[in-house]
Order: C-alpha cells, then sequence, then structure tokens
C-alpha cells in the first residue's frame, strides 16, 4: 500500500515538472512570435485604430487569437508563426489607415468630440445614433480606398454632431425652463401675471437665439435661461397672489401690507425711520445708499488693516535690527520716519482725492500703496470704445485726482461683463482702455511714459456676471495710481 501511493506521488509530481516545462516552452515561443505582433497592436491602439480603421483591427485581431489558441493547444510551430505574422500585418495595415482617417475626417472627427463633450450621447440620443452611423460609413469607405464616397458621408456625420450637439446644449440650459413655462401655461398663469410670463418666455426665446448664433458662447445664454427660470417661478408664484385678490381671499391693502413688511425690517436693521407715506421708493433709495456706505466703510476698514498689519511688521523688524546695532542707528531711524510720514501724507491725499468725486460717479479706495479710482460714471456705447462727451466731466475730475499725485504711475485698465466671447471682450477692453490713456495724453498733457493700458476682459469680475446690476458694475475702467511716497 506505502509502494502505492507513493508510485501516485511520482506520478503527480512528473507529470506537474512536463506541465510546468511545457509552460514555460510556451512563455519562450510567445515571446519569439509575437513580439512584433504585440508592437503592432500596441501602436494600432495608440491611434485607435479599433475606432478609425475597425476592419483591418478586428481581422488583425482574429489572426492574433487564433495564433493564441493554437499556441495553447500545442499545434504546429508554423501556423502560430503564420497567424501571428498575418495579425501584425493587419495591425500596421489598421494603425495606417487610422492616421489617414483621422486626417481625411478631421473635421467630423471634431464634431463628434465636440458633441461627446455636450452629453450629446445620453441627451440627443437620436441624433447622435444617425451621426454614429454616417461616420461609421465614412470609416468604411476610406479603409476601401472610396476617398470621395467617404468625404460625402463625413460632410453629412459632421453635420448631424452639431444638431445633436446644439440639441444636447440647450437640453443643459433650457429644458428645465420649458417644463416651467409647459406647467404655468397648464395653470393659466398668463391670465393673472402675463408680464412676467410673456418676460420669462422672451428671455427663453433670446436664450434658443443666443445658442443658435454661437453655441460655443454659452455665458450670455446660461444667464438668459437663469433669468427665464427666474421669471417663470416669479409669473407662477404673482398668478397665485393675483388669484387670491381676484376671489377676495385677501384685499390690495392687504397685500401691499404684507409687501412693506420686509422693507419696515431692513429699515430697522438699518436704523432708518421707514417713511413710505408716499410709496416704498424713496425708502429703498436711501437703505441702497446705506448699503454702499457700509460696503465702502468695510473695504476701508480691511485696507486700514492690512496696512497697519504691514506697518508694524515693518516697524518691528527695523527696529529689532537698529538694535542690534551699534553704528547709523540714528539716521536709519530717521529715514524709517521719513517714511511713515510719506505714507501718512499718501492717507492725507487720499482722502482728498475722495470728495472729489461723487457716489456716482465713481469710486475711491487703495490696494496697498495703490489708489483705485473704479469710473462707475464712464460708460461706452455698446461693442464700441469711443469716449463720449457727456464723460468729459468725469475725465477732467480724474485729472484733477491725478494732480493731487504729482509723478506717480498710472494704470488704465479696461474691463467688460462675461457676454461675448473671451478674446472679442479681451479685445474691446484693451480698446477702451487705450482710449481712455490716448484721453489723457491729448487733453490731460500727460507724458506717455508714465501710463499703461492694459484690458483684462471678463477675466477680473467685482460682481456677480448673473444678474443686470452686476455686469454694469463688471462693465468698468479703473485708474490705478502708484504714488511716488519718496517725493510725494
Amino acid at each position: 500500500m506505502i509502494a502505492k501511493t507513493g508510485l501516485i506521488k511520482f506520478v503527480i509530481l512528473a507529470v506537474a515538472v512536463l506541465a510546468a516545462g511545457t509552460g514555460y516552452a510556451q512563455d519562450e515561443l510567445r515571446k519569439t512570435f509575437f513580439k512584433e505582433a504585440d508592437a503592432a497592436l500596441a501602436t494600432a491602439d495608440a491611434e485607435k485604430a479599433k475606432l478609425y480603421a475597425p476592419r483591418s483591427y478586428t481581422r488583425g485581431m482574429r489572426e492574433y487569437r487564433d495564433a493564441e489558441e493554437a499556441l495553447r493547444r500545442g499545434r504546429n510551430i508554423q501556423s502560430v508563426r503564420s497567424n501571428a505574422a498575418d495579425a501584425t500585418k493587419y495591425f500596421r495595415k489598421a494603425a495606417q489607415a487610422a492616421s489617414l482617417t483621422k486626417t481625411a475626417l478631421a473635421q467630423a472627427i471634431k464634431s463628434r468630440q465636440d458633441a461627446a463633450n455636450a452629453l450629446s450621447p445620453s441627451l440627443a440620443p437620436e441624433i447622435w445614433i444617425q451621426a454614429q452611423r454616417k461616420f461609421n460609413s465614412a470609416i468604411t469607405l476610406l479603409e476601401r480606398g472610396d476617398l470621395r464616397n467617404a468625404k460625402r458621408r463625413e460632410f453629412e456625420a459632421s453635420g448631424l454632431y452639431r444638431d445633436a450637439e446644439l440639441t444636447a446644449i440647450k437640453s443643459q440650459y433650457l429644458s428645465n425652463t420649458r417644463r416651467l413655462l409647459a406647467d404655468a401655461d397648464r395653470a393659466r398663469v398668463g391670465r393673472y401675471a402675463p408680464i412676467t410670463l410673456g418676460k420669462a418666455k422672451q428671455l427663453l426665446a433670446d436664450a434658443e437665439r443666443e445658442l443658435n448664433t454661437n453655441r460655443y458662447d454659452t455665458d450670455l445664454p446660461r444667464s438668459l435661461a437663469k433669468q427665464a427660470n427666474y421669471e417663470a417661478k416669479h409669473a407662477i408664484n404673482l398668478s397665485e397672489v393675483a388669484r387670491k385678490v381676484r376671489e377676495k381671499k385677501i384685499t390690495p391693502e392687504q397685500l401691499i401690507l404684507r409687501w412693506e413688511k420686509p422693507l419696515q425690517a431692513i429699515a430697522g436693521a438699518a436704523d432708518a425711520v421707514p417713511d413710505m407715506e408716499d410709496g416704498p421708493d424713496r425708502l429703498a433709495e436711501e437703505l441702497v445708499a446705506f448699503l454702499e456706505d457700509q460696503t465702502n466703510q468695510l473695504q476701508a476698514l480691511r485696507q486700514e488693516k492690512s496696512e497697519n498689519e504691514i506697518r508694524v511688521a515693518d516697524m518691528e523688524e527695523e527696529l529689532r535690527a537698529l538694535d542690534e546695532r551699534l553704528g547709523g542707528a540714528t539716521e536709519e531711524r530717521a529715514a524709517l520716519i521719513l517714511r511713515l510720514e510719506a505714507q501718512a501724507r499718501v492717507k492725507q491725499m487720499f482722502a482728498q482725492v475722495e470728495k472729489i468725486f461723487t457716489r456716482s460717479e465713481a469710486r475711491v479706495f487703495r490696494e496697498g500703496d495703490k489708489i483705485i479710482l473704479r469710473l462707475v460714471g464712464l460708460t461706452f456705447d455698446s461693442g464700441a470704445s469711443q469716449i463720449r462727451p457727456e464723460n468729459f466731466e468725469l475725465l477732467a475730475k480724474v485729472e484733477k485726482a491725478i494732480d493731487v499725485f504729482p509723478r506717480s504711475e498710472l494704470t488704465i485698465e479696461g474691463h467688460t461683463d462675461s457676454y461675448g466671447g473671451d478674446n472679442s471682450n479681451h479685445i474691446l477692453s484693451q480698446e477702451r482702455a487705450e482710449s481712455v490713456q490716448q484721453y489723457m495724453i491729448n487733453a490731460m498733457r500727460i507724458p506717455a511714459h508714465r501710463l499703461i493700458a492694459t484690458g483684462y476682459g471678463e477675466t477680473r469680475p467685482v460682481s456677480s456676471n448673473e444678474t443686470s446690476f452686476g455686469r454694469a458694475r463688471n462693465r468698468r475702467i479703473d485708474i490705478v495710481i502708484k504714488p511716488n511716497i519718496e517725493t510725494n
């Protein structure tokens, strides 16, 4: 019995050794016969031949798998070598065809990628499938050498991809608003809030028009769609209120008193008298002025805090260094005092400049050692950069402000809102800055070497671009004055 058990173990061990030897042999054979095929496959994959040359790539994969299967089953070595060689040939052919496809069908490939980026497969599936069929047909024709018909299919595929892209973009930005407006129509909102509902529908139409005109500049249509969404919800809410008034569930007087309460609460927080005997307009103006004052004061306090922190740190460092020295301390302390006095003079000059402008003309504030004149009253015609005559009076005040800081360096910064293309906005902001620069050279007689004009386009907003008020604030000219502390 013991002898029989030993015999079984020996047989198992022999089979294992033989299998291991066979596996090792197969690995060596694979390295020999599949080396070129593996390299050709890697090149074909890098060229995306599975997509751009599917016919040759598929034939190559078929030969490649046949070679693997022949090797696994221990078939004739010549059969393995032949299949691997055929696979190499087809993979190389696929790589070349894919490279040609990417050149010959470049427009369709770009349109396809744009449509995919817009999520067209999920948001415009029917058009996407049609485009894919045309695109695959173009690839097949090109692989067969039929360039003429392949280009025709490419043209058709590109058009369908663009349609799918636009449909997907509209779905992303407009679908929700369309559903809201449909709900509003079913609820007969137009009967009670026709003005607001009409505004929502017009905004939606404007957003769709902008997308049709330029689908790649989505800032404006997205903002219009967001406004349309708001107005649709606003109309639904107003219609509910109007319905209650019409059904005499609430009187007009009760409605007005209800809407006055939030203004009264805000007035209380602002320590203002909620005087609305002539309506809410005057109180609203007072509250707006109050909030603007608070914003300006907060900005000034932040600036002063920052300056004080820097000043204290500088003084501590210099005084510490002076205390460690024996010679020159008196002279260096005097220099420090002079510099602090110069900074104090700049602060006095800043206060002098602040008094030159009204709230509607300019905001004046400091950033470090620079003074910023934000010319809120300087406006341009849409898309234009010419200075209008009605701005001459404001620019005369700018000249007075600049005279307070003789020999200062001046930078004119042009800024736009986010509507329009990035490149066109940058160009427009640069042209407006240069227009102001030229005016300062010609009318103010400021030497050109003191002036720099820079356009930032939409890249430095100071407010939200989602509201008309915010966009108006972002369309601006800033004059940055860098005083010469040593000489002022």
